[in-house]
């Protein structure tokens, strides 16, 4: 099965695919130089996606394994959640480009997307991991995570043979098992209520919540700061105007502002204050390179 996606122009692929790629869940999903690639469970129904880039038509192309058939309306949602289909970069650049610090960051990299997230209580546990460590090493972390508690599938990609985890089997783990994989006892804990509360409110991140209202209900769960709260706005809502001002990329980028500081430049850029920390993290990301070169 394959359907084409469409896309307003610029879209940025190569960027999109790297940011994939440095998160990617081995077993789970395959970036390639041309397609990225995972596993699929949507209710009682699993499968894999191969997603490939058509520029001649402005648009993403994804096939998908038969038996995803009868989800085909979540997929197609969980497709545009995750490569952002719904952005029109002309008119957030033209509001962002005024900004004389993004403007170079916009002029080279104009396709950039506010990526979001294929399943939700993926990117809330990543997130929740990614506190106050690397990007490698949340991604290393998650693997094991993967391993432990998600499922095996077969797939016609050899490199696809797990399935994501899934909030009722983490709600009933314990904090020594999630521990023994290397996670503090803290995260543990934070890990397990995210995942009561995925299954206690049905849908922690349902399309109708409004992203504010969401950050209230995630900051009161224990473990759960401002930093993470947004950014799983940002991923799991699609929230265009997220800003996680503790972020320390961000601030360094900034100039070495404090939070409060960042917030207050941060106005400038509403309502699309997630798409200047994308550009702010790539700068952050160029900034690192260019050192090592050095």
């Amino acid at each position: 099965m394959n359907e084409l996606y469409p896309y307003k122009y610029p879209f940025d692929w190569i960027e999109t695919l790297e940011f994939l790629k440095a998160r990617s869940i081995k077993g789970v999903e395959l970036v390639t130089d041309e397609c990225y690639l995972r596993t699929v469970r949507i209710g009682k129904h699993f499968g894999w996606i191969k997603v490939s880039h058509v520029p001649e038509t402005h648009s993403l192309k994804m096939e998908y394994s038969p038996s995803l058939l009868p989800a085909q309306p979540a997929l197609q949602n969980r497709l545009h959640k995750l490569f952002d289909l719904a952005a029109d970069p002309d008119l957030i650049n033209a509001h962002l480009i005024k900004h004389k610090l993004l403007k170079t960051s916009i002029a080279k990299h104009p396709g950039l997307r506010v990526l979001g997230a294929f399943d939700e209580f993926e990117m809330a546990i990543r997130t929740i991991l990614s506190q106050q460590i690397t990007v490698r090493a949340a991604t290393a972390i998650f693997y094991r995570f993967t391993n432990a508690f998600g499922e095996n599938i077969i797939t016609p990609f050899p490199e696809l043979s797990r399935l994501t985890v899934q909030a009722e089997t983490v709600a009933r783990a314990t904090v020594d098992a999630i521990a023994e994989l290397g996670i503090v006892s803290a995260r543990a804990k934070c890990i397990i209520v995210m995942a009561q509360a995925f299954v206690s409110e049905g849908f922690l991140l349902e399309p109708k919540l409004k992203p504010e209202t969401a950050i209230e209900k995630l900051v009161k769960l224990p473990g759960i700061g401002p930093w993470t709260a947004h950014n799983i706005a940002m991923r799991g809502l699609n929230w265009s105007d997220a800003f996680p001002k503790e972020d320390i990329a961000v601030r360094n980028v900034l100039g070495g502002v404090t939070a409060q500081e960042a917030e207050e430049l941060s106005q400038l850029w509403r309502p699309y204050r997630s798409y200047a920390v994308i550009h702010l993290w790539k700068m952050s990301s160029e900034n690192h390179t260019n050192k090592l070169k050095c």
